[in-house]
């Protein structure tokens, strides 16, 4: 009985209706001029080294401030950080806008401002992880997850439209864009009900120490809390690892796909989008198919274990394939991406508990982030030895055996989180 009142529970309630459409609005207008901010830079630089140091401080405020907003997430009020961050972003894009109008770039000052986005990102990234399975009524964290994926796909439609905008009249409207967009968002987002109670649970477990400890000694118990808690939490600690090696392989691929595309093909930068693009439509119909059919909730370890194998295997042998295997090959990543990322998160924050996700989104993002970097760095020095292809299949064959090794060692916890009904 309970299973099926589970399963009649709504998913698009009023809050839910909310978040996701003001997701969409504010995800659109950042694509939109997130690329053409790359295309700014190399065209005023002409350098690539002026575009790798973008991108470099766009990604440092993701190594540390998941990490230390975390603690003040899981007490403070995620809904108010989000449409707060909206907010600013919305401010920022308009500055930005203004200035660029008005004046002339400068790469001192942009890279300035790359830094406060990348800063706001990663604040927002855990803040929204945190919050959104606030949303979601029991029973459909699969479903739920299974739009947010198909959406974040979408979001590479605008990619084309983007460098055609900017082609044609420039980025200063693109970020005037990007500020309505975000100011819509922060909007609509004002208006989310969500009843947070983590933040009662929180002062109430405090009891006297609120008035005994210092804000930032709070902070640091806080924060220590949520490592041992993720080291307590043998499954999650896991699954956590896994994804830190996975990131560490998707860097590697990041920096060997275009390069090789562009030295084997000719015209190889669209070569490269067409293989690529077979992801995207993959992941899209993945999407779909968790939206409508839910997976035996006892085979979802066994489903996922085996697709983490699978991934690496395709991504570590698709170079050495024709370009129609490589798209077919990719075909089948995207849709078993969206499983692997379906099945890991809906898994994941509906078991963690409220009071904690702010600290366990915090630290997952964290080492993800770090080790992506480390893969690109990595991966960039091995290409001047090693031929390409070679070093990316080294890469994933680090990442299945890390699957054989955290997933399938860890089966016992692991499948505690995974077989769950989500």
């Amino acid at each position: 009985m309970k299973e099926k009142n589970i399963q009649t529970n709504p998913l698009w309630t009023r809050d839910f209706t909310i978040i996701t459409l003001g997701s969409v609005v504010s995800m659109l207008g950042n694509a939109l001029s997130g690329f053409a901010m790359s295309l700014l830079v190399l065209d005023y630089t002409g350098s690539t080294f002026y575009y790798a140091l973008y991108m470099v401080i766009y990604m440092l405020p993701r190594v540390v401030m998941p990490v230390l907003s975390g603690p003040l997430l899981d007490r403070l009020s995620r809904r108010r950080a989000i449409y707060t961050l909206d907010f600013c972003s919305a401010g920022l894009y308009l500055a930005m806008g203004l200035y660029l109008h008005f004046g002339s770039f400068h790469f001192i000052g942009f890279a300035l401002a790359t830094f406060l986005i990348g800063t706001i990102d990663s604040v927002y990234s855990v803040a929204y992880d945190s919050f959104y399975p606030l949303l979601i009524s029991e029973g459909n964290y699969s479903k739920a997850y299974s739009i947010s994926s198909v959406l974040e796909t979408m979001t590479m439609l605008m990619l084309p439209v983007s460098a055609l905008v900017y082609n044609s009249v420039g980025i200063v409207p693109l970020f005037l864009a990007n500020a309505v967009s975000f100011f819509a968002a922060a909007v609509a987002e004002t208006q989310i009900r969500a009843d947070e109670r983590y933040i009662l649970e929180r002062e109430q477990e405090d009891g006297e120490e609120k008035t005994e400890r210092g804000v930032l000694r709070r902070f640091g118990r806080d924060l220590r809390d949520g490592v041992a808690y993720l080291l307590q939490e043998r499954g999650l600690l896991a699954v956590t690892l896994y994804f830190a090696v996975s990131s560490f392989s998707s860097g590697a691929s990041e920096v060997i796909g275009l390069p090789w595309f562009k030295a084997t093909f000719k015209n190889g930068e669209y070569v490269f989008m067409l293989v690529w693009g077979m992801t995207m439509v993959g992941r899209m119909i993945g999407g779909w198919v968790h939206y409508k059919i839910k997976f035996p909730t006892q085979a979802k370890y066994a489903i996922a274990f085996a697709v983490y194998i699978v991934i690496s295997c395709l991504e570590g042998s698709y170079l050495y394939c024709p370009v129609w295997a490589m798209m077919v090959m990719c075909f089948f990543i995207g849709i078993l991406g969206v499983t692997s990322y379906n099945i890991r998160i809906s898994a994941t924050q509906s078991y963690v508990p409220d009071g904690k996700k702010g600290r366990f989104n915090g630290i997952f993002s964290m080492m993800n982030t770090v080790g992506m970097l480390l893969g690109q760095l990595l991966a960039g020095s091995l290409t001047l030895v090693m031929p390409e292809r070679a070093v990316l299949a080294g890469f994933m064959a680090v990442t299945a055996a890390a699957a054989v090794v955290f997933i399938g060692g860890g089966k016992k916890n692991v499948s505690v989180i995974y077989n769950t009904q989500a």
